[in-house]
């Protein structure tokens, strides 16, 4: 068989000449893009930041609320507060045993 000299019809042949560079506005579109994106990431990690400087002092304050549950439990016998107007709530149980303990002492 005999070489072809042509070439294949399949084969196209780009003759337009490649760009070496984007439009100038499209560089500027790319770079405002970049540059939003960054700041939204930087956003983000600073409100992580904050979320979980909030996270860290919602758990102190919650070990405060236990220390005063105790320190309510030890002084009052009931750690039932009302916070409006710091009434103590007692249990019905709690009560009747009271009245017992009191019925006694006057005897």
């Amino acid at each position: 068989m005999a070489k072809r000299k042509t070439p294949k019809a399949d084969k196209v042949i780009d003759l337009k000449p490649r760009a070496e560079k984007i439009s100038e506005e499209q560089l500027e579109r790319l770079q405002n893009a970049i540059k939003q994106t960054n700041m939204l990431q930087q956003d983000i990690g600073a409100l992580e930041l904050r979320k979980h400087e909030a996270l860290h002092n919602v758990l102190s304050w919650q070990n405060v609320l236990r220390e005063l549950q105790v320190e309510f439990k030890n002084d009052y016998g009931s750690d039932d507060i009302n916070v409006m107007n710091g009434e103590i709530k007692y249990n019905k149980d709690d009560n009747e045993t009271n009245k017992k303990d009191n019925d006694r002492e006057g005897l």
